[in-house]
């Protein structure tokens, strides 16, 4: 599995961005996560989808982002409004799978958001 994410940018305060995560798979039914590093901290979950459809956020974006997926195109959006410096920060989507061969992981490659206020 491959993930290529995009839709990051400069956006000011109170603006809004759609980021996408685009999975290179035959068959994609990862559970998958939106994560953030912001320069000096740690990398922090912000959100996550199960393949069908269950939903999870920290508490610092509830109500603001949106996480969603569709599975015929196997690609995972981050709906992110009423943005905030504090959201600066490169975001990475990873997917996760657990079969009879373990727990697995793969990382995009991340996506810069910049929040001017």
């Amino acid at each position: 599995v491959h993930l290529v994410e995009s839709g990051g940018g400069l956006v000011q305060a109170g603006g809004s961005l759609r980021l996408s995560c685009t999975a290179s798979a035959t068959t994609f039914k990862h559970t998958v996560g939106w994560y953030r590093q912001a320069p000096g901290k740690q990398r922090e979950l912000v959100s996550r989808i199960t393949y069908g459809g269950s939903t999870t956020y920290a508490d610092s974006v509830k109500g603001r982002f949106t996480i969603s997926r569709d599975n015929a195109r196997n690609t995972m959006y981050l709906r992110m409004n009423t943005l905030k410096p504090e959201d600066t920060a490169v975001y990475y989507c990873k997917a996760e799978s657990t079969s009879s061969r373990g727990y697995a992981e793969v990382w995009g490659q991340g996506t810069l958001v910049t929040v001017s206020s």
